[in-house]
């Protein structure tokens, strides 16, 4: 499922569709493959829930992370590091978790020119039937479209992570599968996998038209869930 993608991976997506959490479990899981990985905070739009908050996991596991000068204080000011360019010029794997919608993915568009000139990347796009902004395969496609434009890169899948946090069940998941299936045909694009609750990966994989499941931690929690 994941072995046939390129090297870089960049995964966008609406505000609290999950691309944090799922960029956390992309990275632990590409470097369980033994490579090496690097993952890349490019979310200068959210302050609440980001992956420069995972340094100590990712440092326990060996995974190196980039992520903007002021990521992890209350300044809001797009200051982007100079060394991700340099880290596109390598053969590591790179996980990139971009801001929500247009406004974050504005910041991915200084990086396009740099990433195709590497080979290109593939660019997941998360969804989440169940927020309030995404709970048609229209709405989510136009969401999409208007981060393509800004970044100037284009979407190769589409990543099914729709869920209603501690309450959701496999049949919550499967519910929102046809609108995952038809967001991806909208743009022509495979519907790559659904990211699952690792305790409800299996019962909820039956349940799936295409069967495909990545079952994942739940690192990013809201402070009541902590």
């Amino acid at each position: 499922m994941l072995e046939n993608l390129k090297r870089i991976l960049v995964i966008v997506g609406h505000y609290g569709s999950g691309k944090t959490n799922l960029s956390v479990n992309l990275a632990l899981h590409m470097k369980s493959m033994g490579k090496p990985v690097v993952l890349v905070d490019l979310d200068i739009v959210n302050p609440y829930f980001r992956s420069a908050d995972f340094a100590g996991l990712m440092q326990q596991h060996g995974i190196e992370l980039v992520s903007p000068t002021y990521a992890r204080t209350n300044l809001d000011i797009p200051a982007l590091t100079g060394r991700l360019d340099a880290e596109i010029e390598t053969d590591k794997t790179l996980i990139i978790d971009v801001g929500g919608d247009d406004a974050g993915a504005a910041a991915l568009g200084r990086y396009s020119a740099a990433i195709r000139d590497a080979g290109g990347c593939d660019m997941l796009y998360v969804v989440n039937g169940y927020r309030y902004l995404t709970r048609t395969a229209e709405d989510a496609a136009e969401i999409l479209g208007e981060i393509q434009r800004v970044s100037r890169l284009s979407v190769t899948g589409v990543v099914n992570n729709s869920n209603l946090s501690n309450a959701t069940t496999p049949q919550d998941i499967a519910a929102t599968d046809r609108f995952a299936q038809e967001t991806a045909k909208t743009y022509g694009v495979p519907m790559l996998f659904t990211a699952v609750d690792e305790r409800i990966a299996a019962e909820t994989g039956v349940l799936l038209e295409n069967g495909t499941v990545f079952p994942v931690r739940i690192f990013v929690k809201k402070p009541w869930e902590e």
